[in-house]
């Protein structure tokens, strides 16, 4: 994550200890560089059919899918080894009946709890457990106003029904916020969305960059262009400098594209100079890609990824093996490659000056591209000349 806000105004964040060090300052050690934090993809079942599903949701339950004791031990497994989140993930992650049990559980064992959702089940009740499970974070995922995000997530009235589970997160005194995801199909829409964060007074946005994997594959000419993205990124940086000059404090971060830091910086050069040197000191203490290392995906059946996204690396079983043993385990030379990359990717990432804060990007992107893990991650939007400067 690009803490987009963070860079441009300094404003303290929650999450600033994970990507930053304990007081959200650079130089310091974070804590996701240590332990990772975990996705949890707790079930496959989801209620609606989106385009851009990683994880290919399905109307039925998984057979394999952990069992509320299993899930209990994996999550003992993770506290144990020290990691500092867990993200309740799907499918939707709300149709998992004994979600709550598992969110309590996870906290008593010292874990933050978020969770990532459609927001479409979260009736009052519904949002006055999860703030009785001490859930730490609900982010609701739009894809845009109401038609294009009803159009993405195949289910007419979608749009309506998130904003309003929303509304009772809020009602309840949940923090949250909204997740997007871009593509050529609502790029354009993210003003109304910056608009909408004013509107409904919520605290947060995450714009994700397209990752080419679950159905997301098929959307990979959807992607936008590399001016598109620059173009996107110019118009995220003055919203987010709008609303903080309209007393609108809201906390901005871009995800999956790593490029984003390199990229403030250099618009903070020409624009803001007096930004520049603080900048790209945080942007080289987080180093932003983490992949198999600050991250973890565990999924419903059990099965230790890299990440989210990079569903068909498995690394072991959390039935078979402790998280730790998985996670450590030096016979594993996939983890070993992925954890030193910098010294393995090709392509304009290997000559980049950048590498050092990128760390190449996303491996599952130039797969999925170029069918080599360590070729260039297509979705970098820097020129030559502003790597080779």
């Amino acid at each position: 994550m690009i803490g987009i806000s963070k860079l441009l105004i300094d404003k303290a964040e929650p999450s600033d200890a994970l990507r930053y060090g304990k007081d959200g300052r650079p130089g310091q050690t974070p804590a996701s560089r240590n332990r990772p934090i975990v996705v949890y993809n707790c079930l496959q079942r989801c209620n609606l059919r989106c385009i851009h599903c990683y994880a290919q949701a399905t109307i039925k339950e998984s057979e394999d899918t952990l069992s509320t004791a299993e899930a209990k031990a994996m999550i003992d497994s993770c506290a144990d080894f020290g990691c500092p989140v867990m993200l309740f993930s799907g499918g939707e992650p709300l149709m998992r009946e004994d979600l709550f049990e598992l969110v309590q559980h996870a906290g008593k064992q010292g874990l933050r709890t978020t969770v990532s959702t459609n927001g479409t089940l979260i009736t009052r009740e519904l949002a006055r457990d999860l703030a009785g499970c001490n859930m730490g974070y609900v982010g609701v995922s739009l894809d845009g106003m109401e038609a294009t995000h009803d159009h993405f997530r195949r289910v007419k009235g979608s749009w309506r029904a998130a904003l309003q589970g929303l509304e009772n997160c809020k009602a309840e005194g949940l923090r949250t916020g909204l997740r997007i995801t871009l593509t050529r199909h609502n790029f354009a829409e993210v003003p109304h969305i910056f608009d909408l964060l004013v509107q409904t007074e919520i605290p947060r946005l995450c714009l994700y960059h397209l990752v080419y994997t679950g159905r997301g594959s098929d959307l990979m000419d959807a992607d936008l262009s590399h001016e598109q993205t620059r173009e996107t990124m110019e118009m995220i940086i003055e919203k987010t400098l709008e609303l903080h000059s309209r007393g609108h404090d809201r906390e901005i971060l871009t995800v999956d594209n790593h490029a984003d830091g390199p990229f403030l910086w250099l618009w903070a050069q020409k624009n803001r100079p007096e930004l520049a040197d603080r900048i790209l000191a945080m942007i080289r203490s987080n180093r932003a890609q983490s992949t198999g290392q600050g991250i973890a995906s565990i999924s419903w059946n059990g099965d230790v990824l890299p990440d989210q996204f990079w569903r068909e690396k498995i690394l072991g079983n959390i039935r078979e093996q402790s998280f730790e043993s998985v996670w450590m385990n030096p016979e594993n030379a996939f983890l070993r490659d992925l954890r030193r990359r910098e010294e393995l990717v090709t392509g304009k990432c290997a000559g980049c000056r950048f590498l050092d804060s990128c760390r190449g990007g996303f491996r599952a992107r130039a797969e999925a591209k170029f069918q080599d893990i360590w070729a260039e991650d297509p979705a970098c939007y820097l020129t030559e000349d502003e790597i080779s400067a």
